[in-house]
């Protein structure tokens, strides 16, 4: 009847426990979910079948200097218009998209209707579509946010 301890208890006091020279067996055991030699003796399969297992690539800006920019067409601005909140002054009403949270104004699609339009930032198409059909761009510059 086979018994879990034999060979061990057999061994015992005889300091290589039947594996010959010394060290032959010494720090063997379970440390698996690693992958250790990756920069050692497994470095030519890291080369072959993983390269980009090492390392990062690219830069990462700090957040402060990272500015979301939000962009709306004239196409859309067309549509919505209507229910866009309206500032009364000079000679018409003006849409200030800048505080809408808009950042820029590009000049995909057509516009129909005159649309005064004040943003941070515009394309040359959307301005010139804009007032080919009788509203104005007022851009916002930077220094008169500042």
């Amino acid at each position: 009847m086979p018994h879990k301890l034999r060979k061990t208890r057999k061994r015992r006091g005889s300091r290589t426990q039947g594996w010959g020279r010394v060290g032959q067996h010494r720090r063997t055991g379970g440390k698996g979910g690693r992958k250790p030699g990756r920069h050692k003796g497994s470095w030519s399969y890291v080369i072959k079948y993983e390269p980009d297992y090492f390392g990062k690539n690219g830069f990462t800006s700090p957040r402060s200097l990272r500015q979301e920019t939000r962009t709306i067409n004239v196409g859309r601005l067309d549509i919505i218009a209507g229910t866009l909140p309206v500032e009364k002054g000079g000679k018409g009403n003006l849409v200030d998209l800048g505080g809408l949270g808009y950042t820029k104004l590009l000049g995909s699609g057509k516009v129909t209707k005159p649309i005064d339009v004040k943003i941070p930032f515009c394309s040359a198409s959307a301005a010139e579509k804009i007032e080919k059909a009788g509203g104005r761009v007022l851009v916002e510059t930077q220094e008169a946010q500042e």
